[in-house]
């Protein structure tokens, strides 16, 4: 009875500890205090990702990069696309997008790339013109054909009524590109996955609107330098909202579906659509191989 009753305590002392949704909600006064955490959580906080252990290159038996799409359209992938629109949401839900490029614009995610394989870096100013398109309406073309000597002098200016202005926002995202590799580790005597790096695809912000706009990659980020800030940011969790998980989380336990769409070859690292052109079908079930051929590994080990 006694080992009962500890277990309780305990139970209930991880659970107090492990829930941190709108920190201080039930004791703030004000709304600026809600998600605020009292003295007392902070010095108790031990709130970081969980570090990736030490791998050796001896212990990799079998290694294999795979790059996979995420769809946002299917319903397992929701809470990497919502909540799309904000002034609704409190201030602690933001979709990953929104995560993502607040990172990248304010500074504190730098490892950014132009590509997947991280050669070419890029900036906030390089990403800039894919996010935000700025052109004059046919109106307004007409306007300043009527009055351009006006216009060319300076003495008026083109009101606002006339600018056409888009921005890119996190409606708009297609889904997300990911690298990640898959290996056996010998001396665990499993197979693990690691992610390697993220990509936002998006049409640009000119072809917002457009049918058959033809996505991006938007920028590559290199995943284990953002697993502090993805920590920090939270995705819903639609069981129970006083234990959301944190977007670092989703990622590395697979909590999504993605669609392999490519695999390191001897053909120069070929996409599964440069082979099968023209047929879905047939991409779909070439990803599924590549999927099974890796699985296969694993239960080879166990069979002499």
């Amino acid at each position: 009875m006694k080992i009962k009753n500890l277990l309780s305590i305990v139970f209930v002392s991880v659970l107090s500890v492990n829930t941190f949704a709108q920190s201080n909600l039930l004791n703030a006064k004000t709304p600026d205090e809600i998600g605020k955490k009292t003295p007392a959580q902070l010095i108790s906080d031990n709130d970081k990702p969980l570090p990736y252990g030490y791998v050796h290159d001896r212990d990799v038996l079998m290694g294999k990069t795979i790059w996979e799409f995420i769809d946002i359209d299917e319903r397992i992938n929701f809470p990497l696309y919502y909540p799309i629109d904000t002034a609704f949401v409190g201030k602690d839900r933001r979709s990953l997008f929104d995560v993502l490029l607040k990172g990248v614009k304010s500074g504190k995610i730098t490892e950014v790339y132009a590509d997947d394989y991280f050669n070419t870096k890029k900036t906030f100013k390089d990403v800039g013109p894919s996010l935000t398109f700025i052109d004059t309406t046919d109106a307004g073309k007409d306007e300043i054909n009527n009055y351009y000597d006006d216009y060319m002098s300076g003495r008026k200016v083109l009101d606002k009524q006339f600018i056409d202005q888009r921005d890119l926002t996190a409606q708009d995202i297609s889904g997300y590109k990911i690298k990640g590799y898959w290996y056996f580790d010998k001396r665990q005597g499993e197979l693990k996955y690691r992610l390697l790096g993220i990509c936002p695809v998006t049409p640009e912000a000119r072809d917002i609107g457009k049918e058959n706009a033809d996505p991006i990659e938007l920028f590559w980020v290199y995943f284990p330098s953002i697993r502090d800030i993805l920590h920090e940011a939270k995705a819903f969790n639609d069981k129970n909202s006083a234990m959301p998980i944190t977007f670092d989380h989703l990622l590395n336990s697979r909590r999504f579906n993605g669609v392999i769409y490519k695999e390191e070859n001897v053909y120069g690292d070929r996409q599964v659509a440069d082979y099968m052109k023209d047929n879905s079908q047939m991409q779909l079930l070439e990803s599924e191989r590549i999927k099974e051929k890796i699985r296969s590994f694993e239960s080879d080990m166990w069979n002499y």
